[in-house]
């Protein structure tokens, strides 16, 4: 977690993933490039095995980077997407 304190003086907390393992990290990163997926989806475009694609799909509802939705065209399945873009601190 980083803390940034603005020009106005108000401090802004960011979230960041780098303490998440690696399949949750490949998760975020498609879900970043190719919006919501179900999670079949999820496994074919990571080539993950699908218990860790749960796993990390949990990971991610757990530190509040997902949200879950539900997929109208297949009841049975959800839809997942990011809750809001991890943004980057660059550093001079």
């Amino acid at each position: 977690m980083i803390v940034v304190v603005t020009e106005t003086g108000i401090h802004e907390t960011i979230k960041t993933i780098g303490h998440l393992p690696p399949s949750a990290k490949l998760v975020y990163k498609v879900l970043e490039t190719g919006g919501p997926l179900t999670q079949k989806d999820l496994i074919r475009e990571t080539a993950l095995p699908s218990r860790t694609v749960r796993y990390a799909i949990n990971r991610l509802k757990d530190e509040k980077f997902l949200i879950e939705r539900h997929y109208f065209i297949d009841a049975r399945q959800s839809l997942y997407g990011l809750n809001r873009p991890v943004r980057e601190v660059v550093t001079a």
